[in-house]
């Protein structure tokens, strides 16, 4: 019975985002990880299915079973190879079997199918041969690319170098590559095992899905900077911030979860972070005005969301589930809005990015574009104009994944920026003004811009009228004065003089 009470504990801290399938299986020590890890995926796999079957039985009621409890045992006991314990649980189970088969028969007559795998949706059903490559993400805190793909290749591995296109990233057995664009970023064949590799448990490297990378790496916080990595657990994205800012500055990290916040803790060390700040604190309850959070200038936002893009995740509710599933993609919804526009309130705020690894726009562009309405200081950031796939219209500026146009798990991200007067935002790691502007062939020095010169020149023609305006005063400041004999007779000489020039000038024209 313990394979079962470990799988149910593994799908519940799942759902939590606790962390990957994986990483929680293999974190648990369970003696058995192959069997504990192949039960919790096809479970999961199965979940819509297994529920409609549990539901329809009443079986929660009449064995005062938790859900996923009972999903493991009814997965092993009418889709998997049987049930793999003994006693009253096992009694249990089977006296309520043949219910629970009738469901599951009437369930295939009804999408006139034969095979339990034909029950799945077309997505999950695609996945089975379409697996995800495996992502791993380079601690720079500990290490450098360069002598982490050297050690990979003295184990065994063979580097291909750095992928330029998606074709790129299928790879097979031992091969790996540089991703395409993030730059601390491996891709390896889908599968391949780290938990137990040194780099891994030395947290010289972190396995990360490419798609979660996204946020940190475009807010990109600079060194010495002071941000919130607002729901933080289980601490993958903010230990890729604290790399980014290359563990200078202060990184306040909040979550509500005990739990969650003691496995981030174990990651954090592990990974070598030393600038964080962890709290176990509900970030709708942080004052922006607190004088600890007066230099908080970024901030990145990945609050709780249904977790439709992540493989082992997918709703495919059936038509009868759609209204449930409505109904809490709209309470999700509104805790999102409520934690972006908490955001947005911290006053030295520049940039906050918003992520959900949610397929659905009610999570998404929903949310931001309500969020705009409601905070018109700020605006959306163009990202990265060569990602395949772009928020939905009109907010094209965001980004989306997806298993089919880029690989990964399915994910969403924002960046919203700050601004003042008529200034648009600058695209989020664009070139740096260095390499953009060209430089002078004699000098090496910048080339003005356009503007610069039109502000010299705007310049000297100002010079030039002060200097003309302040002599025109002088001269009839001068005016004004009442005229002595001694001036007049001045001045009667000074006319004669003139007169004399003009015509010696005429007598020398003729």
């Amino acid at each position: 019975m313990a394979l079962y009470m470990q799988a149910a504990e593994i799908l519940e801290k799942a759902e939590a985002k606790q962390g990957a399938l994986k990483t929680l299986v293999y974190d648990s020590k369970f003696p058995h990880i192959k069997q504990l890890f192949a039960l919790v995926c096809e479970t999961q796999k199965f979940s819509a299915i297994l529920e409609e079957i549990i539901e329809s039985t009443k079986l929660l009621k009449q064995t005062k079973l938790g859900i996923n409890l009972a999903k493991v045992l009814v997965y092993d006991l009418l889709i998997g190879r049987g049930l793999k314990c003994g006693g009253s649980w096992k009694t249990m189970m089977l006296k309520h079997r043949a219910r629970m088969q009738a469901v599951l028969a009437r369930m295939k007559v009804k999408q006139k199918v034969s095979r339990n795998q034909d029950l799945l949706p077309h997505s999950a059903q695609k996945l089975v041969g379409d697996q995800l490559p495996r992502y791993v993400r380079v601690n720079t805190l500990k290490t450098t690319v360069e002598d982490a793909v050297d050690y990979l290749k003295r184990d065994g591995f063979c580097y291909l170098g750095q992928a330029t296109r998606l074709q790129d990233l299928s790879l097979k057995r031992k091969d790996f590559v540089r991703d395409i664009l993030l730059p601390e970023l491996l891709v390896f064949p889908p599968k391949t095992e780290f938990h137990e590799h040194f780099l891994y448990k030395a947290g010289h490297i972190i396995l990360q899905d490419k798609a979660s990378c996204l946020p940190a790496y475009l807010l990109n916080p600079p060194p010495g900077s002071h941000l919130i990595d607002a729901c933080a657990a289980p601490g993958n994205k903010t230990s890729h911030l604290a790399a980014l800012m290359d563990n200078k500055g202060k990184l306040f990290a909040f979550d509500l979860d005990p739990k969650r916040l003691a496995t981030m803790s174990t990651l954090l060390l592990r990974a070598g972070v030393t600038c964080q700040q962890l709290a176990h604190q509900d970030f709708l309850k942080v004052d922006p005005d607190c004088p600890q959070f007066k230099d908080v200038e970024y901030i990145l936002l990945d609050p709780s969301c249904s977790g439709s893009g992540m493989v082992c995740l997918r709703d495919d509710a059936s038509p009868s589930d759609q209204q449930k599933v409505q109904a809490r993609l709209a309470s999700l919804a509104s805790f999102q809005l409520l934690c972006l526009n908490h955001g947005l309130k911290f006053p030295r705020l520049k940039r906050l990015v918003y992520s959900t690894c949610s397929i659905h726009s009610q999570e998404n562009e929903e949310v931001v574009t309500a969020c705009l309405q409601q905070n018109p200081d700020f605006r959306l950031v163009p990202l990265l104009a060569q990602w395949p796939e772009r928020g939905l219209e009109p907010l094209t500026q965001c980004l989306r994944a997806s298993t089919t146009k880029t690989r990964t798990h399915g994910f969403f991200v924002a960046l919203l920026e700050k601004h003042t007067g008529n200034k648009r935002p600058e695209p989020a790691l664009q070139i740096s003004e260095l390499e953009a502007i060209p430089l002078s062939p004699n000098t090496g020095e910048k080339r003005p811009a356009a503007s610069d010169e039109k502000e010299s020149d705007a310049s000297e023609e100002e010079m030039e009228k002060m200097t003309t305006t302040t002599t025109t005063k002088e001269q009839e400041d001068e005016e004004k004065v009442t005229p002595t004999p001694a001036m007049k007779k001045r001045k009667r000489n000074k006319n004669n003089k003139k007169k004399k020039a003009a015509a010696g000038a005429a007598a020398t024209v003729e």
